[in-house]
């Protein structure tokens, strides 16, 4: 058994996966990070010293695939790249496609990671930090499913312009100091510390705005889960006021569509006139009655 360590990057994969393939490297045979179990009476050892005889011609669209599926954290995550592409090096392309099953995987995979960094542009907060010469103006916290960080905070260097900022996560990070966005495989803790738990003026103002925009009659718990996973919750500045608002919509809110902060405000009173001539007579508000 061949044991292999990546250290989750896509680059060194591919490298150790070409020079697998240029020895004939068996899928059964080589394990990345320890996702197999050698043989018991196998002595694992590391890749081949020297460049194979063998030599593999692949789809284009093979390597862009691949690299999106390995964005994703589970069970055989490399293992299962190398052998899809050691099928379609061997001639059966199907293993890309998602009516196969290894395909299927595969393509599971791909739309899981764009599903996380999809998750990661609509929920990320950003917090205003205090001004510095080199550190970060804006700083966020976020618990990504999957390794999808690097390349989907590329997302932000065209929204946030010239500003300087700053995403944390538990395992790595990224800061973009207004030219270059630099990435750290494992996130400083000064960065981790910066990052949670901040809170600015602003939080307060929009926790009032969802409150009174929060529309109960409307309200679907099942869909908003789907959309808005609970696991993030946590770190919206809205994400506590949820679980009160869908209660109060279940026990009654839904009847008025208002919340109650909006419901119990002031307003001015609709009487009806009755009829005339079998019409209904205009409407008059009470003030002009």
């Amino acid at each position: 058994m061949i044991c292999l360590e990546c250290d989750g990057l896509f680059g060194r994969w591919r490298e150790q996966a070409r020079w697998l393939l240029s020895h004939g490297v068996d899928p059964s045979q080589v394990s990345w990070n320890g996702e197999r179990e050698a043989d018991l009476f196998s002595a694992p050892h590391g890749l081949p010293t020297e460049l194979g005889p063998l030599r593999s011609r692949i789809p284009v669209a093979l390597p862009q695939l691949l690299q999106a599926a390995s964005q994703y954290r589970g069970d055989q995550r490399w293992s299962l790249l190398y052998e899809v592409l050691w099928r379609v090096s061997h001639g059966d392309r199907t293993a890309m496609l998602a009516g196969d099953a290894l395909g299927s995987e595969l393509h599971r995979r791909v739309k899981q990671v764009s599903r996380e960094a999809h998750h990661l542009h609509a929920f990320l907060r950003f917090v205003e930090c205090p001004v510095t010469d080199t550190g970060p103006q804006f700083v966020a916290w976020h618990e990504p499913a999957h390794d999808i960080l690097e390349d989907a905070a590329q997302h932000f260097i065209g929204r946030m312009g010239r500003q300087r900022w700053m995403i944390a996560t538990p395992d790595d990070g990224v800061f973009y100091d207004g030219s270059t966005l630099h990435h750290e495989r494992k996130c400083p803790p000064q960065w981790q510390a910066m990052a949670k738990g901040q809170g600015d003026g602003s939080e307060a103002l929009w926790r009032a705005y969802y409150t009174h925009t929060f529309n109960p009659a409307r309200v679907n718990p099942g869909i908003m889960q789907g959309h808005m996973p609970t696991r993030f919750w946590k770190g919206l500045p809205e994400g506590d006021l949820i679980p009160r608002l869908v209660l109060q919509a279940r026990h009654g809110k839904q009847r008025d569509g208002q919340a109650a902060a909006v419901a119990a405000l002031p307003g001015k009173a609709i009487h009806d006139l009755g009829m005339e001539n079998g019409k209904p007579r205009a409407r008059l508000r009470s003030d002009q009655a």
